[in-house]
């Protein structure tokens, strides 16, 4: 168990392997629940849940992130208030990053904030937005424009419902632990980097010590005023593919290995290079040289005419500086 302290809510995450059934124990459903999930998310993990509810209510939106959209955080709100979910009452998100996101959002400004509890179903999500209260939906093309910070009550991380995950979901979120590991923990990182092969008993040690990494930069920077920024690491190119139109069918976290690499020094380069390759990222992704400095042009207004970057340059720190869109075009014409 990792226990969470900020300034507006102190919680715990459990992370034990078939312990969703136990959820009980964790999160009080003894009132009305309201169940957020998505249609991708296997309806088994939703019902054990359900299952544990005084009185419980499923809603199922569908998969993909155009789901995290106005309508839908609507349709959440207009769930709970016909139903007369009170004050007193809460929402469980079992699912992915947008379940998560969209679930927090809603139970943030419903009667001005009700219990939120979170199972997340995916590696990415257990490592990144688990945890640190970020809560958001999608608004007039804009990822994450409307949002709220909203700590929630608990996190129940069951690693068996991975086994329903395909591989490359998997290797996506390890991206994420990849990213904090060279930031902060050498130690972490050369589990990636000792290991040709994804190996599942590793799974519960690569989390837990991702989110060690993520709970000590938020429990400094709650509210992303400053140190949170590390947790960019290779996003500042990410978002920049995931706006391009070229790029739609990459997932974020290949996004994020591909934004990783010109950020990294040259003693640092070669071994998440390595990485990358042992997890065959390199050989599903199609790197186009031009197309990456078209893709972070076309992304110049999101970010202003100065952009911060973290770079590594050695493995477990990092440095954040101001750069401008010509020095990023030059990172990347060094690095393919």
């Amino acid at each position: 168990m990792i226990s969470v302290k900020t300034k507006f809510k102190n919680y715990n995450i459990i992370i034990k392997k078939g312990e969703l059934k136990n959820a009980k124990e964790y999160f009080n459903l003894n009132r009305k629940v309201l169940i957020v999930t998505d249609s991708g998310v296997p309806e088994k993990y939703s019902k054990t849940i359900l299952d544990q509810c005084k009185q419980g209510l499923i809603l199922t939106i569908p998969q993909g992130e155009e789901s995290k959209n106005i309508d839908n955080y609507i349709l959440i709100l207009k769930t709970l208030t016909t139903n007369n979910f009170t004050r007193k009452d809460c929402i469980v998100a079992v699912g992915g990053g947008v379940v998560g996101d969209i679930s927090g959002f809603s139970a943030a400004s419903y009667m001005r904030g009700i219990d939120f509890y979170n199972v997340p179903t995916t590696f990415l999500s257990m490592v990144d937005s688990s945890i640190g209260g970020k809560t958001a939906i999608d608004f007039c093309g804009y990822k994450n424009i409307v949002g709220a910070f909203w700590q929630p009550s608990a996190v129940l991380i069951d690693t068996e419902v991975l086994s329903t995950l395909p591989k490359r979901q998997i290797i996506c979120g390890m991206v994420e632990s990849i990213k904090m590991s060279l930031t902060h923990n050498e130690e972490l990182f050369n589990i990636f980097l000792n290991n040709e092969q994804f190996k599942e008993e590793k799974t519960e040690e690569i989390i837990c010590k991702s989110l060690l990494i993520k709970k000590a930069v938020v429990e400094k920077d709650e509210f992303e005023n400053g140190e949170r920024k590390v947790l960019n690491f290779g996003h500042t190119i990410a978002h920049a593919i995931e706006s391009a139109e070229s790029f739609n069918e990459l997932y974020h976290g290949e996004c994020v290995a591909i934004g990783m690499i010109p950020m990294c020094g040259e003693e640092v380069k070669p071994k998440l290079l390595k990485v990358l390759e042992h997890l065959n990222l390199l050989n599903n992704i199609s790197i186009n040289k031009s197309q990456l400095k078209e893709a972070v042009k076309h992304d110049k207004k999101a970010y202003g005419n100065k952009i911060s970057i973290v770079k590594v340059n050695k493995i477990g720190t990092y440095e954040i500086e101001e750069t401008d869109i010509k020095n990023i075009e030059n990172l990347l014409e060094e690095a393919f």
